[in-house]
């Protein structure tokens, strides 16, 4: 399943990074003579293979292109969170004291509001763009790796090695650095992962509400909002892309899922257990059909 994952995710990567140079104009060109084609339909050309929209727009080059768009806001939104809450949750749970309980209160009102409440009422007052969805986003999740990594490095923070490191006179920030980050690393990618997951539903929410991304810019959301009005007569041009938001969703729950396992010393060994029960029953197979 891991491996599916990552050929999911990693075809989604090279559609991002290669789609808009590649197929940006094709996304965008308009042919009256293939309107509304139905998937599979070659005659006007390789590109309609999953149809076309309205205006005669190859879907399959949109779906490409419109990968590049979904992963330029959650990517960078989900580092920018990840990096920041990090840093900050880290300080506040090593250090203690006044800085924590700030810290803490902070997010607590930041997590009073829900995520895609608060996207709503920034981006209706701010320009919804690109810049702005990518820094209304990261600042709804710092709280998430913010609460972790406090929790993390203060329960690090008592540890022998880290008393063994303040007494040759160690820093603090090396501290962190040194001991701190490496072990608690982990667990924040995991939940970067999963975060990820939930930073890309909540553009396409926004897309489907009409305050993300704007044409002539197109994303998965998007597509899904303007084919929603299609589907009696064109059901592709949204259910296309919301299968690609899906499948993007699942993978990276899965591969979320394996870091966690692989992560963990306690709980690594279930990833060889199916591996060795295999080999474990075809040998006593084997030994049936000798005796």
């Amino acid at each position: 399943m891991a491996t599916a994952a990552c050929a999911v995710l990693l075809l989604v990567g090279l559609c991002a990074v290669l789609g808009p140079p590649l197929l940006g104009d094709l996304a965008r060109e308009q042919n009256l003579r293939a309107v509304n084609l139905r998937p599979f339909s070659t005659g006007e050309g390789w590109e309609f293979v999953l149809g076309s929209d309205s205006l005669g727009r190859s879907v399959l080059a949109r779906l490409i292109v419109a990968a590049g768009t979904t992963m330029s806001v959650a990517v960078p939104a989900v580092l920018l969170s990840l990096c920041v809450g990090s840093l900050w949750g880290m300080w506040a749970g090593f250090h203690r004291g006044w800085r924590e309980t700030v810290s803490m209160r902070v997010a607590d009102v930041i997590l009073s509001f829900p995520s895609l409440l608060l996207a709503v009422v920034v981006l209706y007052v701010f320009d919804p763009s690109v810049a702005n969805i990518v820094a209304v986003l990261a600042l709804a999740r710092i709280p998430v790796y913010l609460r972790t990594a406090r929790a993390e490095s203060a329960e690090l923070r008592s540890r022998l090695f880290v008393d063994a490191a303040r007494t040759f006179g160690t820093g603090n920030w090396a501290i962190i650095r040194r001991h701190v980050a490496p072990i608690v690393l982990p667990t924040l990618l995991t939940v970067a992962a999963v975060d990820f997951c939930f930073v890309m539903l909540t553009e396409s929410s926004l897309s489907f509400l009409g305050i993300g991304i704007q044409p002539p810019d197109m994303s998965w959301g998007l597509m899904v909002a303007q084919g929603r009005q299609e589907l009696q007569n064109a059901w592709w041009t949204a259910v296309f892309p919301g299968l690609a938001i899906v499948g993007t969703t699942v993978a990276m729950t899965v591969l979320a899922g394996w870091a966690r396992i692989a992560g963990d010393p306690a709980q690594r060994w279930r990833l060889t257990v199916p591996k060795r029960g295999r080999r474990g029953r075809g040998a006593a197979g084997a030994g049936k059909e000798h005796a």
